[in-house]
Protein backbone atom coordinates (compact mmCIF):
# COMPACT_ATOMS: atom_id res chain seq x y z
CA UNK A 1 0.00 0.00 0.00
CA UNK A 2 1.13 3.62 -1.08
CA UNK A 3 1.71 5.82 1.79
CA UNK A 4 -0.29 8.99 1.85
CA UNK A 5 1.57 12.18 2.10
CA UNK A 6 -0.23 14.04 5.30
CA UNK A 7 0.43 17.70 4.70
CA UNK A 8 -0.55 20.57 8.09
CA UNK A 9 -2.34 23.81 7.01
CA UNK A 10 -3.08 25.67 4.35
CA UNK A 11 0.83 25.49 2.28
CA UNK A 12 1.31 25.89 -1.78
CA UNK A 13 1.53 21.78 -2.93
CA UNK A 14 4.54 21.00 -4.97
CA UNK A 15 3.32 21.08 -9.28
CA UNK A 16 0.89 18.16 -9.26
CA UNK A 17 0.38 16.44 -12.32
CA UNK A 18 -3.76 16.07 -12.54
CA UNK A 19 -5.03 16.62 -8.70
CA UNK A 20 -8.87 16.03 -8.15
CA UNK A 21 -9.71 17.50 -5.06
CA UNK A 22 -12.84 16.29 -2.13
CA UNK A 23 -13.11 17.96 1.03
CA UNK A 24 -15.12 17.26 4.44
CA UNK A 25 -14.61 16.21 7.68
CA UNK A 26 -15.62 12.31 6.55
CA UNK A 27 -15.90 11.47 10.55
CA UNK A 28 -15.75 7.32 10.11
CA UNK A 29 -15.42 6.85 6.74
CA UNK A 30 -18.64 5.04 6.01
CA UNK A 31 -19.87 3.47 2.83
CA UNK A 32 -20.86 7.75 1.96
CA UNK A 33 -17.57 8.40 2.17
CA UNK A 34 -16.14 5.82 0.61
CA UNK A 35 -17.96 6.19 -2.62
CA UNK A 36 -16.99 10.18 -2.64
CA UNK A 37 -13.28 9.03 -1.86
CA UNK A 38 -13.56 6.05 -4.75
CA UNK A 39 -15.04 8.79 -7.20
CA UNK A 40 -11.87 11.31 -6.19
CA UNK A 41 -9.23 7.99 -6.39
CA UNK A 42 -10.64 6.95 -9.82
CA UNK A 43 -10.99 10.12 -11.43
CA UNK A 44 -7.10 11.02 -10.70
CA UNK A 45 -5.71 7.41 -11.81
CA UNK A 46 -7.81 7.93 -14.48
CA UNK A 47 -6.02 10.48 -15.43
CA UNK A 48 -2.67 10.13 -13.86
CA UNK A 49 -3.06 13.07 -11.24
CA UNK A 50 -3.10 12.75 -7.83
CA UNK A 51 -6.42 11.88 -5.20
CA UNK A 52 -6.11 14.85 -2.68
CA UNK A 53 -8.54 15.29 0.43
CA UNK A 54 -8.95 18.34 2.43
CA UNK A 55 -10.15 17.54 6.00
CA UNK A 56 -10.00 19.43 9.93
CA UNK A 57 -8.23 18.34 12.94
CA UNK A 58 -11.40 19.27 14.88
CA UNK A 59 -15.01 19.45 14.18
CA UNK A 60 -16.32 22.63 12.50
CA UNK A 61 -19.13 22.48 15.14
CA UNK A 62 -16.71 23.11 17.99
CA UNK A 63 -16.66 26.43 16.21
CA UNK A 64 -20.03 26.70 14.46
CA UNK A 65 -22.61 25.24 16.98
CA UNK A 66 -19.98 25.45 20.20
CA UNK A 67 -20.75 21.12 20.75
CA UNK A 68 -19.04 18.72 18.68
CA UNK A 69 -21.06 16.08 17.81
CA UNK A 70 -18.39 13.49 19.34
CA UNK A 71 -15.79 11.34 16.95
CA UNK A 72 -16.56 7.86 15.07
CA UNK A 73 -12.84 7.87 14.43
CA UNK A 74 -9.94 10.05 15.90
CA UNK A 75 -8.61 11.92 13.26
CA UNK A 76 -5.31 9.44 13.13
CA UNK A 77 -7.68 6.45 12.70
CA UNK A 78 -9.32 8.72 9.57
CA UNK A 79 -6.16 9.48 8.12
CA UNK A 80 -4.89 5.69 8.46
CA UNK A 81 -8.82 4.44 6.88
CA UNK A 82 -7.91 7.20 3.96
CA UNK A 83 -4.37 6.04 2.80
CA UNK A 84 -6.14 2.23 2.66
CA UNK A 85 -8.83 4.06 -0.03
CA UNK A 86 -6.08 4.95 -1.85
CA UNK A 87 -5.90 8.75 -1.29
CA UNK A 88 -2.43 10.43 -2.27
CA UNK A 89 -2.51 13.55 -0.52
CA UNK A 90 -4.34 15.03 3.00
CA UNK A 91 -4.05 18.32 3.87
CA UNK A 92 -4.89 19.41 7.13
CA UNK A 93 -6.83 22.13 8.51
CA UNK A 94 -7.33 23.55 11.86
CA UNK A 95 -10.67 25.01 12.22
CA UNK A 96 -10.99 27.87 14.14
CA UNK A 97 -13.25 31.05 14.17
CA UNK A 98 -10.95 32.62 11.73
CA UNK A 99 -11.23 29.66 9.28
CA UNK A 100 -15.28 29.81 10.09
CA UNK A 101 -15.19 33.74 8.34
CA UNK A 102 -13.96 32.66 5.08
CA UNK A 103 -16.72 32.79 2.44
CA UNK A 104 -17.12 30.47 0.07
CA UNK A 105 -15.93 31.86 -2.91
CA UNK A 106 -12.21 32.66 -1.41
CA UNK A 107 -12.33 29.01 0.07
CA UNK A 108 -12.77 27.73 -3.04
CA UNK A 109 -9.74 30.55 -4.68
CA UNK A 110 -7.12 30.10 -1.90
CA UNK A 111 -7.26 26.34 -1.50
CA UNK A 112 -9.18 24.55 -4.60
CA UNK A 113 -6.98 26.61 -6.74
CA UNK A 114 -4.23 28.31 -5.34
CA UNK A 115 -3.33 25.75 -3.13
CA UNK A 116 -4.07 22.58 -4.77
CA UNK A 117 -4.61 23.96 -8.52
CA UNK A 118 -7.23 21.54 -8.58
CA UNK A 119 -8.49 20.43 -12.12
CA UNK A 120 -11.29 18.17 -10.51
CA UNK A 121 -13.47 18.60 -7.48
CA UNK A 122 -15.66 15.88 -6.04
CA UNK A 123 -18.39 16.61 -3.26
CA UNK A 124 -20.71 15.01 -1.59
CA UNK A 125 -24.43 15.67 -2.22
CA UNK A 126 -24.83 17.49 1.62
CA UNK A 127 -21.38 18.80 1.25
CA UNK A 128 -21.44 22.99 2.58
CA UNK A 129 -18.43 25.03 2.92
CA UNK A 130 -17.48 28.71 2.78
CA UNK A 131 -18.89 30.63 5.60
CA UNK A 132 -22.42 29.73 7.00
CA UNK A 133 -22.23 27.04 5.08
CA UNK A 134 -23.28 28.94 1.95
CA UNK A 135 -20.92 26.76 -0.74
CA UNK A 136 -22.13 23.92 -2.67
CA UNK A 137 -22.23 22.28 -5.49
CA UNK A 138 -23.63 24.53 -7.42
CA UNK A 139 -20.91 27.54 -6.47
CA UNK A 140 -17.96 24.90 -7.91
CA UNK A 141 -20.33 24.55 -11.06
CA UNK A 142 -20.61 28.10 -11.55
CA UNK A 143 -17.71 28.60 -10.72
CA UNK A 144 -15.38 25.61 -12.93
CA UNK A 145 -15.33 26.87 -16.16
CA UNK A 146 -13.71 30.23 -15.97
CA UNK A 147 -11.43 28.45 -12.78
CA UNK A 148 -10.46 25.25 -15.10
CA UNK A 149 -11.93 23.00 -12.80
CA UNK A 150 -14.63 20.33 -13.26
CA UNK A 151 -16.96 19.14 -11.11
CA UNK A 152 -18.68 15.75 -9.96
CA UNK A 153 -21.06 15.26 -7.30
CA UNK A 154 -21.91 12.14 -5.56
CA UNK A 155 -25.45 10.62 -4.25
CA UNK A 156 -26.27 9.21 -0.59
CA UNK A 157 -25.26 5.71 -0.05
CA UNK A 158 -28.42 3.74 1.84
CA UNK A 159 -28.54 0.54 3.71
CA UNK A 160 -31.57 -0.72 4.44
CA UNK A 161 -33.74 2.54 2.78
CA UNK A 162 -32.35 4.97 5.19
CA UNK A 163 -29.05 7.26 3.91
CA UNK A 164 -25.74 6.32 5.90
CA UNK A 165 -24.64 8.98 7.96
CA UNK A 166 -22.19 9.84 10.82
CA UNK A 167 -24.88 10.68 13.22
CA UNK A 168 -26.64 7.06 12.14
CA UNK A 169 -23.47 5.26 12.67
CA UNK A 170 -22.78 7.30 15.74
CA UNK A 171 -25.85 5.86 17.13
CA UNK A 172 -25.55 2.69 16.48
CA UNK A 173 -22.21 2.07 17.73
CA UNK A 174 -23.47 3.99 21.40
CA UNK A 175 -26.92 1.84 21.48
CA UNK A 176 -24.41 -1.30 20.97
CA UNK A 177 -25.58 -2.54 17.36
CA UNK A 178 -22.16 -3.39 15.90
CA UNK A 179 -24.12 -5.72 12.73
CA UNK A 180 -26.23 -2.33 11.96
CA UNK A 181 -22.78 0.28 12.33
CA UNK A 182 -20.34 -2.60 10.41
CA UNK A 183 -23.39 -2.16 7.77
CA UNK A 184 -22.85 1.09 7.35
CA UNK A 185 -19.02 1.07 7.77
CA UNK A 186 -18.68 -1.36 5.01
CA UNK A 187 -16.75 -2.87 7.72
CA UNK A 188 -16.11 -4.00 11.02
CA UNK A 189 -16.63 -1.77 13.84
CA UNK A 190 -12.54 -0.37 14.89
CA UNK A 191 -11.39 1.55 17.69
CA UNK A 192 -8.39 3.12 17.57
CA UNK A 193 -5.94 4.21 20.39
CA UNK A 194 -2.37 4.49 21.78
CA UNK A 195 -1.50 2.30 24.53
CA UNK A 196 -0.74 3.99 27.93
CA UNK A 197 0.51 3.01 31.06
CA UNK A 198 -2.62 0.97 33.53
CA UNK A 199 -2.46 -0.08 36.59
CA UNK A 200 -0.84 -3.39 35.44
CA UNK A 201 -3.53 -5.59 37.27
CA UNK A 202 -4.12 -7.77 34.21
CA UNK A 203 -0.29 -9.18 34.08
CA UNK A 204 -0.95 -10.06 37.43
CA UNK A 205 -3.70 -11.95 36.76
CA UNK A 206 -2.82 -13.84 34.18
CA UNK A 207 -3.94 -11.68 31.17
CA UNK A 208 -1.38 -8.61 30.29
CA UNK A 209 -3.77 -6.49 28.59
CA UNK A 210 -3.06 -3.02 27.01
CA UNK A 211 -4.76 -0.04 28.02
CA UNK A 212 -6.15 2.13 25.50
CA UNK A 213 -6.47 6.06 24.95
CA UNK A 214 -8.81 6.17 22.33
CA UNK A 215 -8.65 9.95 21.58
CA UNK A 216 -12.56 10.81 22.62
CA UNK A 217 -13.69 8.33 19.58
CA UNK A 218 -16.95 6.69 20.21
CA UNK A 219 -17.08 3.59 22.11
CA UNK A 220 -19.64 0.96 22.36
CA UNK A 221 -21.34 0.48 25.65
CA UNK A 222 -19.96 -1.53 28.37
CA UNK A 223 -18.59 -5.46 27.68
CA UNK A 224 -16.69 -7.52 26.93
CA UNK A 225 -15.96 -7.91 23.02
CA UNK A 226 -13.93 -10.57 20.49
CA UNK A 227 -12.10 -9.16 17.94
CA UNK A 228 -8.58 -8.87 16.21
CA UNK A 229 -5.68 -6.82 16.70
CA UNK A 230 -2.94 -6.08 13.91
CA UNK A 231 0.75 -5.66 15.00
CA UNK A 232 3.52 -5.36 12.85
CA UNK A 233 1.57 -7.47 9.75
CA UNK A 234 0.57 -10.18 12.06
CA UNK A 235 -2.97 -10.47 13.19
CA UNK A 236 -4.10 -11.63 16.70
CA UNK A 237 -7.13 -12.69 17.85
CA UNK A 238 -7.98 -10.14 20.59
CA UNK A 239 -10.17 -9.66 23.76
CA UNK A 240 -11.46 -6.28 24.57
CA UNK A 241 -12.60 -5.07 27.51
CA UNK A 242 -14.61 -1.74 28.01
CA UNK A 243 -15.63 -0.41 31.26
CA UNK A 244 -15.30 0.56 34.82
CA UNK A 245 -14.06 -2.56 35.88
CA UNK A 246 -16.15 -2.58 38.67
CA UNK A 247 -14.64 -6.01 40.25
CA UNK A 248 -11.71 -3.50 41.53
CA UNK A 249 -13.34 0.17 41.22
CA UNK A 250 -16.49 2.10 41.82
CA UNK A 251 -19.32 1.31 39.68
CA UNK A 252 -19.04 5.09 39.00
CA UNK A 253 -15.50 4.63 38.25
CA UNK A 254 -13.87 6.45 34.62
CA UNK A 255 -14.55 3.91 31.65
CA UNK A 256 -11.24 1.92 30.70
CA UNK A 257 -10.79 0.34 27.18
CA UNK A 258 -8.23 -2.42 27.53
CA UNK A 259 -7.19 -4.88 25.11
CA UNK A 260 -5.80 -8.64 25.36
CA UNK A 261 -3.79 -9.98 23.04
CA UNK A 262 -3.94 -13.90 22.76
CA UNK A 263 -1.01 -15.63 21.76
CA UNK A 264 1.05 -12.24 21.74
CA UNK A 265 4.52 -11.75 23.61
CA UNK A 266 6.00 -8.37 23.59
CA UNK A 267 5.99 -4.54 24.60
CA UNK A 268 3.04 -2.46 23.31
CA UNK A 269 3.35 0.42 25.38
CA UNK A 270 3.29 3.62 23.15
CA UNK A 271 1.78 1.55 19.91
CA UNK A 272 -0.99 2.87 18.08
CA UNK A 273 -3.61 -0.16 17.81
CA UNK A 274 -6.95 -0.55 15.52
CA UNK A 275 -8.96 -2.75 17.22
CA UNK A 276 -11.65 -4.59 15.77
CA UNK A 277 -14.85 -5.70 17.38
CA UNK A 278 -16.71 -8.53 16.40
CA UNK A 279 -18.83 -9.87 18.55
CA UNK A 280 -19.88 -8.51 21.91
CA UNK A 281 -19.57 -11.49 24.45
CA UNK A 282 -20.69 -10.18 27.95
CA UNK A 283 -21.82 -7.17 29.94
CA UNK A 284 -19.98 -5.92 32.20
CA UNK A 285 -19.87 -8.12 35.12
CA UNK A 286 -18.25 -7.37 39.02
CA UNK A 287 -16.96 -10.56 40.59
CA UNK A 288 -16.59 -11.38 44.18
CA UNK A 289 -12.71 -12.53 43.88
CA UNK A 290 -10.08 -12.53 41.85
CA UNK A 291 -10.28 -16.13 41.08
CA UNK A 292 -14.01 -16.05 39.66
CA UNK A 293 -12.66 -13.31 37.23
CA UNK A 294 -9.85 -15.33 35.93
CA UNK A 295 -12.73 -18.00 35.24
CA UNK A 296 -14.36 -16.05 33.75
CA UNK A 297 -11.52 -14.68 31.16
CA UNK A 298 -10.67 -17.85 30.73
CA UNK A 299 -13.57 -18.60 29.11
CA UNK A 300 -14.28 -15.55 27.19
CA UNK A 301 -10.48 -15.68 25.74
CA UNK A 302 -11.75 -19.77 24.95
CA UNK A 303 -14.66 -18.35 22.73
CA UNK A 304 -12.66 -15.61 21.07
CA UNK A 305 -10.17 -18.16 20.08
CA UNK A 306 -12.98 -19.97 18.44
CA UNK A 307 -14.27 -17.55 16.39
Amino acid sequence: MKTMKIVHGPQKLEKLAWPVVTLGMFDGMHLGHQQILSETVNWARSRNGEAIVLTFSSHPRTVTGGRPPGFITSLQHRLKLMERQGVDIAVVFDFDRKFAEITADEFVDRFFCKMIGARGIVIGFNNRFGRNREGGVELLRQLGPQKGFEVREVGPARVDGGIVSSTAVRAAIREGNLDRAAAMLGRPVSLMGSVVSGEGRGRTLGFPTANLDLHHETCPPAGVYAGRVAVEGREYKALTSIGSQPTFHAPDSPVVVEVYLLDFCGNLYGKDLEVVLVKKLRDQMQFKSAGELIARMKQDAAETERM
